[in-house]
């Protein structure tokens, strides 16, 4: 039996992409998976035993990950994957309402301008109408955002709200193609308005710079068709999610990470919601962020465009959609597949017997382990500097490196032991319990959770966790490295 494994999980399974099994069910396949890397225990089984609720698997596009299906035998040739959360439909009628459809009118210049898109017999004046008609928030102006955003302004998509509370930076540039140079520093929102107007200046256009949270995430997508999902953390995302499924708005849902990419849409009638499919996001650290594990500059490009094809085709009424399917995208392989997902019964949001009934009647932090347990004990830190200034004073002190051997080829720490956090405890035994131990990652996340794990293992030696991790050493110059560090 062949096994894929999605990029966030291989980390756990020796960087491999697929491997062979001899089992015949889920059950056998994963034990047998887990006793030949024993790290991927961490990875899919939480304290309680139970397989993460961050994983699916499907087996030929079928979901399987109910334990009701473990113990069934699997055809020969079957073909198995492991796909965690990284942060079918059938043609439809139109998200806009005819009312306001046959409101607008398309003037000689835009008649002249969406040519190409009157020749479409599945779109023509009608559809167009629909299309300029369409009221649609986008969430988050980033690597997803920039080809979403551009491509509905372009399609002449009426009335857009562009929602982000960050400012343009450097690195965003390799990716975030609706920046430029000039844009580093203003918020991305503003950057984006402008060249939606420099686009299409018909378009009425809103950026708004805000971070939504459970207290206003209602009211910015309050009279809005559809929800487009261009964000990059857990929190938001099952945030939108339930404000979505609350409000009755389609959410069109995308994410990347390193090669591969996932699409989908929530919300539609009788399919499942991003809770169905995902009941809990990963512990923070467990799975590196795209942020951490980084992502080839096009991915954004290719996802992006299939949110924004997915957005048209729900606006004029046309085609098939991602309802009930979930699209992965392995770039790096040149492959595709349409996994079928269902609306679970047991779903707290949209389920039989819901319990979520608000955004700020539900705690995202807690549910996505950005709160901090009363029992935990709080993981101590230094600074870039203050790890610097312990080290060139000949401070007896270990440095470990958790992190992924192409994040440590684009930035070293000069003399530091690599250990990755599914092998801590089996080689915790190389650790001096005598000496300060410091770990180190990419920002500080993945870190911490290292600690936590020894922590759970029985280790008592001193741990620090270096604070902003391997970002906040950029400007660090040691005196013996002879260069930026």
């Amino acid at each position: 039996m062949k096994v894929y494994i999605s990029a966030t999980l291989r980390s756990f399974f020796g960087r491999r992409t697929e491997t062979e099994t001899q089992g015949n069910t889920i059950r056998k396949i994963l034990k047998d998976l887990t006793d030949r890397y024993p790290e991927a225990s961490k990875g899919l089984y939480g304290d309680d035993g139970n397989l993460r609720g961050f994983i699916r698997i499907f087996v030929d596009d079928e979901d399987r990950t109910d334990k009701s299906f473990h113990d069934d035998e699997i055809a020969d040739g079957s073909t198995v994957l492991l796909l965690p959360f990284i942060a079918g439909g059938a043609p439809g009628e139109s998200i806009i309402p005819d009312e306001r459809r046959k409101e607008v009118s398309l003037d000689d210049s835009e008649i002249d301008r969406f040519s190409k898109h009157l020749l479409l017999r599945e779109i023509g004046v009608k559809g167009q109408k629909r299309i300029k008609a369409a009221r649609v928030c986008i969430i988050g102006a980033g690597a997803l955002g920039s080809p979403v955003i551009q491509y509905l302004a372009a399609a002449g998509v009426g009335t857009l709200k562009i929602v982000d509370s960050d400012s343009v930076t450097p690195e965003n540039l390799q990716s975030q193609v609706i920046h430029g140079t000039r844009d580093v520093k203003r918020p991305k929102a503003a950057s984006a308005r402008d060249t939606v107007r420099n686009i299409n200046r018909n378009i009425d256009v809103t950026a708004d710079n805000t971070r939504v949270e459970a207290d206003n995430v209602m009211s910015v997508i309050e009279g809005f068709d559809l929800v487009i999902d261009c964000t990059d953390n857990y929190k938001t995302r099952y945030l939108l999610n339930d404000a979505c499924i609350l409000s009755r708005i389609p959410l069109v849902y995308a994410a990347v990470y390193q090669y591969e990419g996932q699409v989908s849409i929530f919300g539609l009638k009788g399919g499942p919601c991003l809770r169905c499919i995902y009941p809990e996001p990963p512990a923070p650290g467990l799975v590196p962020t795209c942020a951490e594990g980084g992502t080839i500059s096009p991915l954004s490009g290719i996802v992006g465009s299939i949110q924004a094809v997915e957005a048209l085709k729900l606006i004029i009424g046309i085609g098939e959609n991602l309802g009930g399917r979930l699209l992965t995208v392995d770039t790096l392989g040149l492959k595709s597949k349409f996994l079928n997902v269902s609306r679970n019964e047991h779903c707290p949001l949209c389920g039989n017997s819901p319990s979520i009934y608000e955004p700020e009647g539900f705690n995202y932090e807690e549910f996505c382990g950005l709160m901090k347990e009363e029992e935990e004990i709080p993981v101590e830190g230094y600074t870039a500097e203050e790890l610097a200034e312990k080290i060139e004073s000949g401070e007896p002190v270990t440095v470990i490196d958790v992190r992924e051997p192409h994040e440590r080829a684009v930035k070293s720490f000069p003399g530091a032991s690599v250990i990755p956090i599914g092998q801590l405890v089996r080689r915790m035994n190389e650790l001096d319990p005598e000496h300060d131990t410091v770990f180190i990652c990419k920002q500080g996340l993945r870190s911490i959770l290292a600690i936590h794990t020894l922590r759970e293992a029985g280790y008592k030696g001193p741990m620090y966790n270096l604070k902003g991790g391997m970002d906040a050493m950029k400007d660090i110059i040691f005196s013996n490295e002879a260069g930026w560090l």
